[in-house]
């Protein structure tokens, strides 16, 4: 251990600890930039400088370890000016259009600006844009990199997908695409968190405000919205309200004061996938088909599959993602309706994710009422309608959706984090296979983290032993699809979330700088599954109740027409 002071408070740190960890726990703020722990300490942005007593130069606190009887100084004259001139030379190559930023608020390089009160900054205002696919879901604006290399590190080093490089001479260095290539071309699976860990605006989500606003505004649109499991874990975040505050029905409210003529809930949609992905590994078992069977409610994944695992993409379920497939039956039911009136459905789905822009592009996931879903918007843009439309929150009501498509269970809440979607398959498909529902901590998977590359075990259901294994975040996908490939791993059933965490950690959620939210929104989920007076798919009536109206039965003709899809022919 060292004994270290910061600002004349001492404290013992491990060994190889740095002088931002001793602060840390002293309770001493360092500003940081491009700093993010074991994945980018590269110290390059220079904005965590400070003292150091016995030495002449600054010091960068993310990555100089420290001595036992170290003394660190963080906020006097000399570190502070040389913060402020190291926040002006990054200023002077970054486009600060912050009024029309979509990050403006949550842009660090801006919130830091402030604090250290620059101002009057002399810059060539001229910008070099480069040629960028508007389409694309994924957006970038070169003028506003600052080169810190967080999106290198962490689509290289967390997501493996490694889209991102630098590029060029000395001070022209800076970050493009790998060999130059089209985005379109890089093997992105648009998980999206190069987004939420970019500190400026110079990674985005494509914005589709404007085409959601206009079927709002149009008197010949029937307009559906559909809101994920994990928005609820996430909405509030950026409207200011507390979690306690920013409740299921408060969201439900929010969603009528922007005009959508239904408000449905993806967890129904959640419960209808488990009917059908549950049958269908029953079916995959029975049938002796190549194990596992893959969850397929991941665009993310099915991308990353497609591009970087082709070999395992034919073991995807052909379930549809959740919010597909209420798209597909809300188009189904309204479809007469819409006939009558002369009318078109539009379908928005609030994702807290970036792939499922790309999903609900996909041509292969339609029928002839049209693409399952018209529009998706992320928890971001969702708060940016809110706040455009000047809603206050806080003094909502509570409201319940719309049914029929609005009563879910606590299975499909729960979708929302890491091991969700297998636990919700397991209470289903022990039922449909003993008659009985099993104990809730049978089919526990809340020990899954993305800290782990994968987590496994064993089930005895109906006297056969299942091996499921659970991983989210490339990397540990890339590690488990690895250890089955090559027969070090072998299991029946394995869910896949692309994002670390899951899609409470997604990459269209509300962006905290340096701060991974994702164990806090699942805890929401978690609880609001435990308080469910409804906690299994196959008890939800609306589920049963819509089999007899539209669908029979799971794997019915009419499910396997609206309800499913094969991946192999999906356009990348």
């Amino acid at each position: 251990m060292c004994k270290v002071t910061i600002d004349g408070m001492a404290v013992e740190v491990p060994e190889g600890s740095t002088i931002l960890d001793a602060a840390k726990l002293a309770g001493v703020d360092i500003p940081t930039l491009c700093y993010m722990s074991k994945i980018n300490e590269i110290g390059s942005c220079r904005v965590c400088v400070v003292e150091v007593e016995g030495q002449d130069g600054l010091a960068a606190a993310c990555n100089t370890p420290v001595f036992d009887g170290m003394s660190v100084r963080v906020a006097t004259p000399r570190a502070i000016s040389a913060r402020r001139q190291n926040v002006k030379t990054i200023l002077a190559g970054h486009r600060s259009e912050c009024t029309t930023c979509k990050r403006s608020g949550t842009c660090a390089l801006q919130n830091l600006a402030n604090s250290l009160g620059v101002a009057d900054l002399e810059r060539d205002p001229v910008f070099a844009f480069e040629a960028w696919d508007g389409e694309f879901p994924l957006q970038r604006d070169a003028t506003k990199c600052i080169r810190c290399m967080r999106c290198v590190a962490e689509c290289a080093k967390v997501q493996y997908c490694s889209v991102w490089e630098m590029s060029g001479p000395a001070s022209y260095r800076g970050v493009r695409v790998v060999g130059g290539a089209h985005i379109a071309d890089a093997g992105c699976a648009l998980c999206g968190q190069c987004i939420t860990h970019c500190p400026t605006g110079a990674l985005t989500a494509r914005d589709d405000t404007d085409n959601v606003l206009a079927a709002l505004a149009d008197p010949q649109t029937i307009t559906v919205v559909q809101v994920a499991p994990a928005i609820r874990s996430a909405w509030g975040e950026g409207v200011g309200l507390a979690r306690e505050q920013a409740t299921q029905g408060r969201m439900v409210s929010a969603l009528r004061a922007l005009g959508f003529d239904h408000v449905y809930d993806t967890d129904f949609a959640a419960d209808l996938t488990i009917m059908e992905e549950a049958n269908e590994f029953i079916e995959w078992v029975k049938e002796g088909k190549p194990r596992p069977m893959f969850t397929s409610c991941c665009p993310g994944w099915v991308r990353f599959a497609k591009l970087h695992y082709p070999q395992f993409v034919a073991q995807l379920s052909s379930s549809k993602s959740p919010h597909q497939m209420l798209g597909a039956t809300a188009k189904a039911l309204l479809f007469e309706q819409a006939a009558e009136q002369g009318k078109r459905i539009f379908v928005v789905s609030v994702m807290p994710c970036v792939a499922k822009k790309y999903e609900a592009g996909v041509p292969q996931l339609s029928s002839e009422a049209g693409q399952d879903v018209d529009a998706v918007l992320t928890t971001r843009e969702f708060d940016r309608m809110l706040r455009m439309f000047n809603v206050d929150c806080a003094a909502l009501p509570e409201q319940k959706f719309d049914d029929p498509l609005g009563t879910s269970t606590g299975a499909g809440t729960i979708f929302g984090r890491t091991g969700g979607v297998m636990e919700a398959a397991l209470r289903s498909a022990a039922f449909f296979l003993t008659g009985e529902n099993p104990d809730f901590s049978t089919c526990d998977t809340t020990a899954a983290t993305p800290d782990k590359p994968w987590v496994d075990k064993t089930l005895e259901i109906a006297g056969m032993q299942l091996r499921i294994a659970i991983a989210s975040g490339l990397e540990n996908t890339s590690a488990l699809l690895d250890a089955l490939e090559s027969g070090e791993a072998s299991y029946d059933f394995v869910e896949i979330m692309a994002c670390p965490g899951g899609c409470v950690g997604g990459g269209g959620q509300p962006i905290a700088f340096n701060q991974e939210l994702a164990r806090e929104r699942a805890a929401v989920l978690n609880s609001l599954d435990g308080a469910d007076v409804l906690r299994y798919s196959h008890e939800n009536p609306d589920i049963v109740a819509l089999y007899e109206r539209l669908y029979e039965h799971p794997l019915s003709e009419k499910a396997e027409k609206l309800l499913h899809t094969d991946q192999l022919t999906w356009d990348i």
